[in-house]
């Protein structure tokens, strides 16, 4: 194992393998990856995998875009598969309102390059046609954009950064890390090792992680489920993949998985996951599924999918992930800890991470922050959020699902 190194990157999720493939494709190959156990261990080997370009702000959607390519490019290196699906996404318009600002978003994606198109009813149901357009005034459609294997897009960033130069060490958790002088020295389970700069990527794990440092990140994990129908004749007699579908109205995402459908829902009463601590021997776990609080979620999908009314479940995932109050992932250096840096707080790690990875290591490399990009900076909450009103604004966030902001 290296012991002296540029950076360490703590996690082995999509997030931290992406730092390590972006900080080893600029330059910085004097970099280690520390995994606590296997890579995407965290909440990245249970995620959906969904990629998406769409956005109600640019600079978000320009993380999105930057995620698709990032995946994209270790597959080309590292010649393993990300298993990228290109279905493309339909972003329904439950209210006029919705509509509007879906052509307020137009130009946006034009200046990003981002094939973006209004779709009205019957051109929905043309695109997608186990959706009842009836309830809705037509939907955005960003047609380059869909799925990937998470545990192959992760396996092929660390592949392509280990080319590049960089390290990668699994079953090596960081019991400690400290300052020491103008560098960093973490405790592990096989070593110490010193470093110039260290990368905390680790999910819900960071908030404890980084408490003996004197840091209050407001961040906690909540239960997401994810629901999986057993397979659908008429989903498997289609001659191409569904396109994704994300609607307000529902508060969900549905794909197709394989001759089913995989359901994400945002219900109103989000429930917390180990408030007191996250349980030392947590590892590749889910937990028990609680679905009566989906139910009005699910009622609704019926009507907006009548295909859905008739399908079997196969498995109700119930898997924790982590929320910031704003929703927003915390990126960049920590205030007057110099050469500690953030990369945790994603609540859609696999939709954002390789872009906010991207931007990460630019910013590591030059010295520069990046411009417009103040919503994701790590240090906007300061240090003294309390616990109680980090919850509420995070209950707030999930219950609002897919909702838009009102300002065009």
């Amino acid at each position: 194992m290296k012991t002296d190194v540029q950076v360490a990157v703590i996690g082995g999720g999509i997030v931290g393998a992406s730092v390590l493939y972006w900080l080893s494709r600029l330059g910085w190959t004097d970099t280690l990856l520390l995994e606590r156990r296997e890579l995407t261990s965290g909440s990245t080997w249970h995620a959906a995998g969904n990629t998406t370009y769409f956005g109600p702000y640019p600079k978000m959607t320009a993380l999105f875009a930057g995620s698709i390519r990032t995946y994209l490019q270790a597959q080309e290196a590292s010649g393993q598969s990300v298993s990228f699906h290109q279905t493309g996404s339909l972003r329904l318009a439950a209210t006029e309102r919705e509509l509007e600002l879906f052509h307020a978003y137009a130009p946006r994606y034009e200046a990003l390059g981002i094939p973006f198109h209004i779709r009205s009813p019957q051109e929905v149901a043309e695109l997608h046609p186990f959706i009842d357009t009836s309830g809705i005034h037509g939907a955005a459609h960003t047609p380059t954009d869909g799925h990937v294997d998470p545990t192959g897009a992760t396996t092929a960033l660390a592949k392509a950064a280990r080319q590049n130069g960089a390290a990668v060490e699994r079953q090596c958790p960081v019991t400690a890390i400290r300052q020491d002088g103008g560098q960093w020295l973490l405790d592990t389970a096989i070593g110490q090792v010193t470093a110039q700069n260290v990368v905390v990527a680790t999910s819900f794990w960071a908030r404890e992680m980084l408490a003996p440092l004197g840091l209050n990140l407001p961040i906690y994990p909540t239960q997401h489920h994810e629901i999986i129908t057993e397979t659908l004749p008429e989903v498997a007699a289609l001659d191409a993949e569904l396109p994704a579908m994300r609607d307000s109205w529902v508060s969900c995402n549905v794909r197709q998985e394989r001759d089913g459908l995989l359901i994400g829902i945002y219900e109103k009463s989000p429930e917390f996951w180990a408030l007191d601590g996250i349980p030392p021997d947590f590892k590749e776990e889910l937990l028990p599924p609680n679905i009566d609080p989906l139910m009005p979620h699910l009622e609704r999908l019926m009507t907006r999918m009548p295909l859905f009314a008739d399908a079997g479940i196969k498995v109700a995932n119930n898997g924790p992930f982590c929320m910031t109050p704003d929703g927003l992932p915390l990126i960049g250096p920590v205030p007057q800890m110099q050469g500690l840096w953030l990369a945790t707080g994603f609540n859609v790690g696999i939709g954002t991470g390789g872009g906010s990875a991207e931007i990460l290591a630019n910013w590591m490399v030059s010295g520069q922050p990046p411009k417009g990009m103040a919503a994701i900076h790590a240090d906007r909450f300061g240090n003294d959020m309390t616990k109680d009103a980090a919850l509420d604004a995070i209950r707030g966030v999930y219950a609002r699902g897919y909702e838009l902001p009102d300002a065009i």
